[in-house]
């Protein structure tokens, strides 16, 4: 109650007193209740990695750290070392998101497309496979760090994704997820220079972040790519972000994060959204398909092809996608964007109330209610 009256202290001058402060002050304090409840609860889930860590820090041999060679990040060092290849990838994945990613088991279901109950008994059984195969949390050597780079990429890149389009909350944008992303994969870079995916990572990662000051509009609002003011884009972050895609692609030819940092570099480098080479953006999400075949995947293909085709040959691509991503909020979406181009109000409409309903995010469900308003303003 306390916190919700200081809240209260702090925002009522300026965003007013509420209707009904009573109700008010009551939600504030059951919010802020849940709330401590869920960190003292991450606290005990995370604590197995904070002794490790304090240990780490502290000299102690518990992580080794005399083999860790050029692995001198303690956070790395230990998405490394939770990263291990007896567990299968997606639950390497999975468990270093929830321990050390900062991302909620919530947050780790949507970043899988998984209801949170099959994700959270995904990671009690890692949590289970680790304690019964007597796992030690340990650093491996430089000479075993290859076989669990791909991990260690998919988990940076997914806290990557939170940050750059939060799942959950008022914000959009989570910068500080975004800023520990890059950080690490620029570490990645260093430490495996042979690795091209974790070059083609660090440039697909700089090449969206370049664009994170037009991405919300000075009241917090979602802007979509064709209507931001290109002029606020990180040009100097965009100049690095294709040299090191182009390097990837010179040095690793089409692999995931190359294929898609091309996509992004295309985006990049175009100066108006009309300008946008959308013929090479959906060939390029054909490679990807071929070479990473996932519903996400075909989801962005089929948005491309919409685009460079036409809004009818997208929604053709888009309706083999329901038995896949029949809960994704982005797929009704997509399929609501391109029926308002062709000016199907009255289908679009249907679409985005679909999509309202699943999205998570509040700041992509106030863009969804203004996009319903416009279709059924023009049915």
């Amino acid at each position: 109650m306390q916190e919700a009256f200081a809240t209260a202290l702090a925002r009522w001058p300026t965003d007013g007193v509420p209707a009904s402060p009573r109700p008010w002050i009551v939600s504030t304090a059951r919010h802020k209740a849940i709330d401590l409840i869920r960190r003292r609860q991450r606290f005990a889930d995370r604590q197995p990695e904070l002794e490790a860590l304090v240990a780490l820090q502290e000299g102690d041999q518990v992580l080794d750290p005399p083999e860790h060679g050029g692995l001198d990040d303690d956070r790395l060092r230990l998405i490394f070392t939770c990263c291990h290849p007896a567990l299968d990838l997606p639950a390497q994945v999975a468990l270093t998101l929830g321990t050390l990613g900062g991302l909620s088991t919530d947050e780790v279901a949507r970043a899988f497309l998984l209801p949170v109950a099959t994700m959270a008994q995904r990671l009690v059984r890692a949590k289970h496979k680790i304690r019964a195969a007597g796992i030690p949390y340990r650093v491996p050597p430089d000479d075993l760090l290859p076989e669990r780079v791909q991990a260690v990429l998919a988990t940076v890149y997914l806290i990557f994704n939170e940050g750059y389009a939060a799942s959950s909350g008022d914000a959009r944008i989570r910068h500080e997820l975004t800023r520990e992303a890059i950080r690490l994969g620029r570490l990645l870079v260093r430490l495996m220079s042979n690795v091209t995916e974790a070059t083609a990572l660090l440039a697909l990662m700089l090449l969206h972040d370049a664009r994170r000051d037009a991405r919300v509009d000075s009241a917090g609002e979602l802007v979509l790519l064709e209507d931001q003011d290109r002029a606020r884009w990180d040009r100097a972050q965009i100049t690095e972000g294709v040299a090191f895609a182009e390097r990837a692609l010179a040095e690793g030819g089409a692999r995931p994060y190359a294929v898609q940092a091309a996509i992004a570099a295309l985006h990049a480098e175009a100066a108006t959204a009309r300008d946008t080479d959308w013929p090479q953006i959906a060939a390029l999400y054909a490679v990807l398909e071929s070479v990473h075949p996932t519903p996400v995947v075909r989801l962005n293909r089929a948005v491309a092809v919409g685009m460079a085709e036409g809004p009818s040959v997208g929604l053709a691509l888009l309706d083999h996608l329901d038995d896949a991503l029949g809960e994704y909020h982005l797929l009704p979406a997509a399929r609501a964007d391109l029926l308002r181009r062709l000016a199907r109000w009255t289908d679009a409409a249907a679409e985005y109330r679909r999509a309202l309903a699943l999205a998570p995010g509040a700041a992509e469900r106030r863009f969804l209610a203004r996009r319903l308003a416009e279709v059924e303003a023009r049915g």
